[in-house]
């Protein structure tokens, strides 16, 4: 089979970080986390694996989706084994910061918040909030004011951008946290909830796998929400290699590959639980 200058360009890259990356094993490396991972001989990766497509676990209790993927290159490029972690959202950056992972590929916003305490890497892909509901006149609203209002409750992911924009946009609304969206959907179906926010994929996925719940969505315009890789805060090194190798993906198509993979078709849908 033929392969495309691209793609022939990203392969390229990936063996001469493999060749760089052994060359550095012998402890002259100056990423701290670099020589750590070159010395376990795998990179520790934090992932949800709750919040499909981009990260997920099958019904054979395999993680999947893009983000996994991407863990996957990179583990490849760095020439070690990929060992993930899966923790509730909310614990994947404490995570982070106590040593626990070496990196969190998780559907993670960059925000500053976030970033005052670890460094990104990105984005990698650029998605925007969405309200999964059956209340059709909530679906119709304009802008955040007119949902700032105690006759509704909402859910959302703990420790999510969705949560953050919940409180600081709609205060006067009731609130439930979560720890995955299927608790958030299912608050939705029951009536537990008026609606769920998420990424507007999330709200997609949810009308796709509940096609006779009376479901709709709205993907507002209010947002903006790059997802990065989180890394320890003060590795340049590290920073550095990551950003380069995402910026290759891209370059090499590979990237958009992924997206296509994972966001643009739905023939995954039937691994789910």
């Amino acid at each position: 089979m033929k392969r495309s200058p691209l793609l022939v360009l990203f392969l390229c890259f990936l063996l001469l970080a493999v060749g760089c990356a052994n060359l550095t094993a012998g402890g002259n490396n100056p990423s701290p986390t670099i020589d750590k991972i070159q010395k376990r001989g795998s990179i520790i990766v934090g992932t949800a694996a709750n919040m499909p497509p981009l990260n997920m676990t099958t019904k054979k209790g395999v993680p999947a989706g893009l983000d996994i993927d991407m863990a996957q290159y990179i583990a490849s490029a760095m020439g070690v084994q990929l060992q993930l972690v899966t923790k509730n959202f909310d614990e994947l950056l404490p995570a982070l910061q106590a040593g626990q992972v070496d990196m969190v590929i998780s559907g993670m916003t960059i925000t500053p918040e976030r970033n005052l305490k670890v460094a990104f890497a990105g984005p990698y892909h650029v998605t925007g909030k969405a309200f999964l509901t059956k209340n059709g006149a909530l679906a119709k609203a304009k802008d955040l004011a007119a949902l700032n209002s105690n006759a509704f409750i909402f859910t959302a992911l703990a420790g999510s951008t969705s949560e953050a924009l919940i409180k600081a946009a709609m205060p006067q609304a009731g609130y439930v946290a979560v720890k995955n969206y299927d608790e958030a959907v299912a608050m939705v179906v029951n009536n537990k909830a008026d609606a769920m926010i998420s990424d507007y994929h999330a709200c997609l996925l949810a009308l796709v796998r509940n096609p006779k719940k009376g479901l709709i969505t709205l993907i507002t315009p209010f947002t903006y929400e790059p997802l990065g890789i989180a890394m320890p805060a003060g590795d340049d090194h590290l920073l550095n290699w990551t950003t380069n190798f995402i910026n290759t993906m891209g370059a090499s198509g590979e990237l958009t590959n992924l997206k296509l993979k994972w966001i643009e078709k739905t023939n995954w849908i039937d691994e789910l639980p």
